[in-house]
């Protein structure tokens, strides 16, 4: 897949982000058209893309990464308490069907509750690792900026 920045040059971008774009161009379920989407640096030959508008702060980043953390911690304490809960209930049950039906069942949320855990872990330190990046971005930007209208010499 290929973009085209506003110089003209030919950029390319992952299979991930053209899903993302198409995705954005289907109507919603309310039967709203969609709302189309391009990368910043990106002419797509209309509205959007390379206008050089783009703002972001680190922000919604550092929260995302915040939580993500907060939500792989709680998952872990609430898998650890699952098996616990489930202790004693096939010995007072001997010889009922839904004995084994429980176990299956916890050994399934078992499974996704470590998913869980490991998804967020994994999202925790990439959106930490984005709020970094854009926020020595910024910082960079701003202070070459900031050289330029006071005429100094970098």
């Amino acid at each position: 897949m290929r973009g085209v920045t506003n110089s003209g040059e030919a950029v390319p971008y992952s299979q991930g982000w053209q899903d993302v774009f198409t995705l954005s161009d289907l109507p919603t379920p309310t039967g709203d058209p969609g709302t189309g989407m391009a990368l910043a640096s990106v002419d797509t030959g209309g509205a959007g893309g390379g206008t050089g508008g783009l703002k972001h702060s680190t922000g919604p980043w550092t929260s995302a990464s915040g939580t993500a953390g907060s939500l792989r911690t709680s998952t872990e304490k609430s898998r650890g308490r699952l098996r616990p809960a489930h202790e004693g209930v096939a010995a007072g049950a001997v010889g009922f069907s839904a004995v084994q039906a429980l176990t299956e069942v916890l050994e399934s949320w078992e499974k996704r509750l470590v998913s869980v855990r490991g998804e967020c872990g994994y999202l925790d330190g990439a959106l930490g690792k984005v709020a970094k990046e854009m926020g020595e971005t910024d910082g960079k930007v701003e202070k070459s900026v900031r050289s330029v209208d006071s005429g100094e010499r970098r």
